[in-house]
């Protein structure tokens, strides 16, 4: 039995082995985990309550047949999926067979199709409504309004905002392809926060009057942290344009860049940049799925501003390849905080 329970030991995959009189003789620290640490010795039955699992085990026991099967189980709060590898096994020659259940984990693989799925899902019907309207016009303009002038100018105008449309979701889908490519390559220049900072400003202070929105930021001395300046200006044009956008009215904007000697959350040097608004406020039930593809909170108004629903998700991949941390605070009526925390320059 010692050389049983150290060849399941050395198994990759959670296993179980059932001996001939349908008790669990034997467990690997992943079936423990996964089962639960007292499994051994109690009967299959108990521990693994499928009614597939339990059919395959029982027919392998008596054909010998390797079989293989999904299995459901709950594991750190969420539902897993595995595949159950069942197959007769001899423990020691002249022995009774066993039955030896193994486990591969293929919950992450599930995820990602699913997030596959999804994601074509939501782009077709990103879409799919700018382009039945661009059809819609175009029949209109080939065939009742082929002289309407007034109309004519109205449904070009129309076209030319769903194009525009179209166009940033395009873009937007490019750019985070670009980015989860390279999510793993840390870069390593150094960047001065404090000037694209600067530029992110300059750039947004039309939009913030346009808006009536006040933007301040008041700049410091250089702040230099490992990065990107092309994609970390990304990032915070895309929350301080949130914040304006977003913040209603009487909304102000405040920007600042801190720096932390000792990170909590980095556990090294750092430097963080926080976007504060006085806008109307995020539910924080929402706040968890902001960094997800096409998540809006709300989606007419969203895409009345022109947002694709994609803008966090990119910052959210730029700011881990940064091997940073985006922190989202916001309570209904308070307001919102975006905090981005970088680690600092290290020369």
């Amino acid at each position: 039995m010692e050389g049983t329970v150290s060849l399941l030991a050395g198994l990759p995959l959670a296993a179980v082995l059932v001996g001939p009189d349908a008790r669990i003789v034997a467990a690997n620290a992943a079936a423990r985990d996964m089962l639960g640490q007292a499994v051994e010795g109690r009967h299959f039955l108990t521990a693994m309550r499928q009614p597939d699992l339990r059919a395959a085990i029982e027919a392998t026991a008596g054909d010998g047949t390797v079989r293989t099967i999904t299995y459901q189980a709950a594991k750190d709060g969420r539902d897993s999926t595995y595949r159950a590898h069942v197959a007769a096994v001899t423990v020691a020659a002249g022995a009774a067979p066993g039955v030896l259940v193994s486990f591969e984990d293929l919950t992450e693989r599930e995820q990602a199709a699913q997030m596959r799925r999804d994601f074509v899902a939501n782009v077709s019907h990103e879409l799919r409504t700018p382009l039945t309207s661009l059809m819609g016009f175009i029949e209109t303009l080939q065939g009742p309004a082929r002289r309407d002038e007034a109309a004519m100018d109205r449904f070009l105008g129309i076209m030319a905002r769903e194009a525009a449309r179209m166009e940033r979701l395009v873009h937007d889908l490019l750019s985070l392809s670009r980015v989860e490519g390279e999510e793993r390559v840390r870069p390593r220049e150094p960047v001065d926060l404090a000037a694209v900072m600067g530029t992110v400003v300059t750039m947004l202070r039309p939009l913030a009057r346009e808006r009536g929105c006040g933007l301040r930021f008041e700049p410091g001395g250089a702040c230099l942290v490992p990065g990107n300046a092309d994609q970390l200006q990304q990032v915070f044009t895309n929350l301080v344009e949130n914040a304006v956008k977003y913040g209603g009215d009487d909304n102000s904007v405040e920007i600042t860049l801190a720096p932390h000697p000792d990170d909590a959350t980095l556990r090294m040097p750092a430097i963080a940049v926080t976007v504060r608004d006085r806008g109307p406020g995020i539910d924080p039930l929402h706040i968890p799925r902001l960094t997800e593809r096409f998540y809006r909170v709300d989606t007419h108004r969203s895409r009345e501003m022109g947002g694709t629903g994609l803008g966090l998700a990119i910052v959210k991949h730029i700011v881990n390849r940064h091997r940073g941390r985006l922190r989202i605070a916001s309570e209904p009526g308070q307001g919102s905080t975006f905090s981005v925390i970088l680690p600092r320059w290290d020369g």
